[in-house]
């Protein structure tokens, strides 16, 4: 790596562990602001440990690979698992959060982890997984609209994350196979 290369990732770093503890600290602020029920100081260890797992997790992908793609791919598989997670336990979305059939939704962080594990997060099997999990979210998508609770707006956008984050793996996988052949 450049020295260039180094100083950006850095920065990139820096500012992504600076952006999870803003996004920590933020519920602190608005449990003071807003209708004091609405969050519970019980609930900040739980976001806390949400939000370190992703920076884990970008930490990890920006160490290990050295092209974009894949660091992309990483990030949004990470942002995804954590909104669909974090959203999830706080509301729900189909109904409430004790709504049985918002376990669906907790599955497709399930499947990305175990995929992820089975490919040795190699990018050419995260592409697959990621797709997987593009398909799972439809799916579940469309079995909570068949229990009757309309989720289609978040369907699309965690649908879209999934996705994109498949084809940045897939590019990456691909600029692999071309350096490799070069």
């Amino acid at each position: 790596m450049t020295t260039a290369n180094t100083e950006n990732l850095s920065r990139i770093r820096v500012t992504a562990w600076s952006a999870s503890a803003t996004l920590t600290l933020l519920p602190l602020l608005t449990l003071k602001l807003a209708d004091p029920r609405a969050w519970d100081f019980t609930d900040l260890p739980l976001a806390f440990i949400m939000i370190a797992a992703v920076g884990a997790a970008f930490e990890i992908a920006s160490r290990v690979p050295t092209d974009w793609a894949y660091r992309t791919g990483a990030a949004l598989a990470a942002g995804a698992a954590l909104l669909l997670i974090a959203g999830n336990l706080a509301v729900g979305f189909a109904g409430s959060e004790d709504n049985v059939v918002n376990i669906l939704f907790f599955a497709i962080p399930v499947i990305v982890l175990a995929g992820a594990l089975a490919v040795r997060f190699r990018s050419a099997g995260l592409a697959t997984t990621m797709a997987c999990a593009a398909a799972a979210q439809l799916a579940a998508g469309l079995v909570v609209f068949y229990h009757g609770y309309f989720t289609g707006p978040l369907t699309v956008a965690f649908t879209g994350l999934w996705f994109s984050s498949s084809l940045a793996f897939l590019r990456s996988s691909r600029a692999s196979v071309a350096g490799a052949v070069t």
